[in-house]
């Protein structure tokens, strides 16, 4: 019994190590894989031939829609500007003219009733099979949450929460009567990859809400063969990014919309919550190993650093 004892001290921490390090060989060999190596969906195919993206004149909506068409897509474009959309609209056309495109042009800070009424339309009479709630807003700058104006944070919940929720109950009976979908929700690490994302308490709170809407609905909905997803990116170079965050050009860890579209695209119907730019994984990766207390003080020194730089 005492040779025993004494051989479980000897190897049970070397049988941990191995276990631990096998975990580790079989996690990155898979993140490998995911990234690099397996091929997109079909989409016409596995959902439908239509795909509808909300924010999609600017941009990750603008880059995913152009993704979309090169994949011979018909779309359904979203925003509230109708001069950008006939723009966008007139540039995805010229590089892909065998495909349709519909606009419908939605403020979702208002009342969009009667946007929503006109999606519920096209989604049960169009092959409707693909969905991307993209569209969002933020704080227009760093500010502590006695300083939000009830009117900018009403606009946050209603574009980022209310437009999400109502657009996807829109078009979901459709995906259910053809038993096939894909809905993708854009969300933010600053609701995942971080503890807390301070001086932006509400935007972090409604993608929050965003991240857990799409886990459960996934679970709901995947006996209907309708895939719910969260992506979840970290800095994007894009122009709500650069006004609030100064971020003013893509670099190593920021893609341009364009460079995160093309990642994004190999994940959907795939993982039911992802981080689909590689060096986003890494940055998540490390952001684990940390602290919460510590990545806690990082976060807010970083708002009050941007809160002073910001000029009004």
């Amino acid at each position: 019994m005492h040779q025993l004892e004494e051989l479980l001290i000897i190897f049970l921490p070397f049988l941990i190590g191995l276990i631990l390090t096998f975990k580790t060989f079989i996690s990155f060999t898979t993140w490998i894989f995911n990234t690099c190596l397996r091929s997109e969906k079909h989409f016409i195919k596995s959902y439908g031939s239509w795909a509808l993206i909300t924010g999609s004149t600017d941009g990750i909506g603008k880059a995913l829609s152009y993704q979309l068409a090169e994949r011979n897509l018909n779309l359904i474009l979203v925003s509230r500007n109708s001069k950008k959309l006939e723009t966008v609209k007139n540039e995805i056309s010229t590089k892909n003219p065998h495909i349709q495109i519909k606009t419908v042009t939605i403020d979702f800070s208002g009342d969009f009733t009667d946007g929503v009424r006109e999606i519920e339309i096209l989604a049960r009479d169009l092959d409707l099979g693909i969905l991307i709630n993209n569209v969002g807003i933020s704080y227009p700058k760093a500010m502590f949450f006695h300083e939000v104006k009830e009117e900018t944070w009403m606009k946050i919940v209603r574009v980022n929460i209310e437009s999400t929720t109502r657009i996807t109950k829109a078009v979901i009976g459709g995906m259910m009567e053809r038993k096939k979908g894909s809905i993708v929700n854009i969300g933010s690490g600053a609701a995942a990859v971080v503890p807390s994302h301070p001086l932006f308490t509400i935007y972090a709170a409604t993608k929050a809400y965003v991240d857990q809407f799409s886990r459960s609905l996934h679970v709901e909905y995947k006996q209907y063969g309708i895939h719910v997803q969260c992506q979840v990116p970290l800095y994007v170079a894009t122009n709500m990014v650069s006004r609030v965050a100064s971020i003013g050009k893509d670099s190593f860890f920021i893609p341009t919309p364009e460079g995160y579209a093309k990642a994004a695209i190999r994940k959907i119907g795939y993982e039911q919550r992802c981080t689909p730019y590689w060096a986003h994984s890494i940055q998540w990766a490390f952001a684990c190993l940390i602290p919460n207390p510590l990545l806690d003080y990082w976060r807010m020194s970083i708002g009050l650093r941007r809160r002073r730089n910001h000029v009004d």
